[in-house]
């Protein structure tokens, strides 16, 4: 007989899965896929249409996350890459099914995402779920309130309460313009002021020589946060055409909202990337944003804007005892099970006829309950 040789058991300290990915117990994956419920039956509600996009997608260097993608490459020589955001892929499918429209076109999605590098941002996992919406082909403030409104309702139906902060990074863009700054200077000044530094602030506007009227302006945008009054010291702010625009539109959705919102008009991460408002929604004992999103356009200069929902951190959210679970029993046989389901139980079924078995099984897993026939009579545990 031949010898069957099995594989070494690794040692305790060797990882058994990459660095950046984890296991989803039971317990957990049944509050992701309640909340991947809600949340889509919420969408649903709101005229957003699920699509369903490929985890390869073709290499390409213009991808926003090019340089932090897996990638692999086919049996054909293509070089591919695993999925690393949604929102350019909404936008190929946009192109490549709705070239005509009818828009606005409302989509939602929801699915894994990989990154080849670990930020803090993500909570160091370079494996990661989202759902999201997208409202494209058309840019007016009523359309970004729908968003809004939408992001509150969201995370209102999954029970957990945030305050959304709402940016505009073009304004930015357009006070560091007014103020004659260009180059490398400008885009050293948009980090050192979404990262709320005036010690960097301070360092390149030395390094640049930069006015004490000009590095006055640059610490006002750090201190730009907090309700509809932000507004007016912004609106003192916009001395040129783009920055006026932008300010206007803020009024103009602050009006429309239907909840008051906090304004954070010194954040200007990916300035080059939105063309419009941004937001973030935020709860307490969590660090990072819990739904993100903005306005953007897609090639061509179809406008585009949307919101995604980490699941990972929204689970940490959300308030406990979420879902409520109904009670489960241990069926002796088919005809308990099934009645057992009827009821709205959770119902197992026994393996054996070995009741003493069965008891020890029961109290190690916590079920109260063993019934037997149609009737449900209880078996003592």
């Amino acid at each position: 007989m031949p010898v069957v040789s099995f594989p070494a058991r690794p040692a305790l300290n060797t990882p058994l899965i990459p660095t950046g990915t984890r296991d989803v117990l039971p317990a957990e994956f049944a509050v992701r896929e309640h909340l991947r419920g809600k949340l889509s039956g919420l969408l649903r509600q709101w005229g957003y249409q699920g699509v369903e996009l490929p985890a390869l997608e073709l290499a390409s260097r213009h991808h926003p996350q090019d340089d932090q993608a897996f990638k692999l490459i086919d049996s054909g020589g293509e070089v591919l890459a695993l999925r690393s955001e949604f929102t350019t892929a909404m936008g190929r499918l946009v192109q490549t099914h709705y070239p005509q429209g009818p828009y606005p076109l409302r989509l939602q999605y929801g699915g894994r995402l990989w990154l080849r590098t670990q930020t803090s941002e993500l909570g160091r996992l370079r494996e990661f779920t989202q759902v999201g919406a997208e409202l494209v082909g058309v840019d007016t403030p009523r359309s970004d309130v729908e968003l809004l409104a939408l992001a509150g309702a969201a995370l209102e139906v999954v029970g957990v309460q945030a305050e959304l902060e709402v940016g505009f990074p073009g304004f930015v863009d357009a006070v560091l313009e007014d103020a004659g700054l260009h180059g490398p200077a400008r885009d050293a000044l948009h980090s050192a002021i979404d990262r709320k530094s005036g010690a960097d602030v301070d360092l390149l506007a030395h390094t640049h020589g930069l006015s004490t009227d000009v590095t006055r302006t640059l610490h006002r945008l750090l201190d730009l946060y907090g309700g509809a009054e932000v507004l007016n010291e912004a609106q003192n702010m916009a001395h040129g055409e783009r920055a006026r625009a932008a300010v206007g539109h803020l009024r103009e959705v602050a009006a429309l909202c239907p909840f008051p919102l906090l304004f954070d008009l010194g954040v200007s991460r990916r300035y080059g990337y939105y063309t419009g408002l941004t937001f973030r929604a935020y709860t307490n004992g969590i660090n990072q944003p819990v739904l993100g999103g903005g306005r953007y356009a897609l090639d061509g200069g179809l406008p585009g804007a949307g919101f995604a929902i980490g699941l990972e951190r929204l689970t940490r959210a959300i308030p406990p005892g979420i879902p409520p679970e109904p009670p489960r029993v241990l069926a002796l046989d088919l005809q308990a099970a099934q009645a057992a389901r009827n009821a709205g139980l959770i119902a197992e079924l026994a393996w054996t006829d070995d009741l003493a078995e069965l008891r020890a099984y029961a109290n190690a897993r916590g079920i109260h309950r063993l019934v037997r026939g149609a009737d449900m009579q209880e078996v003592s545990v």
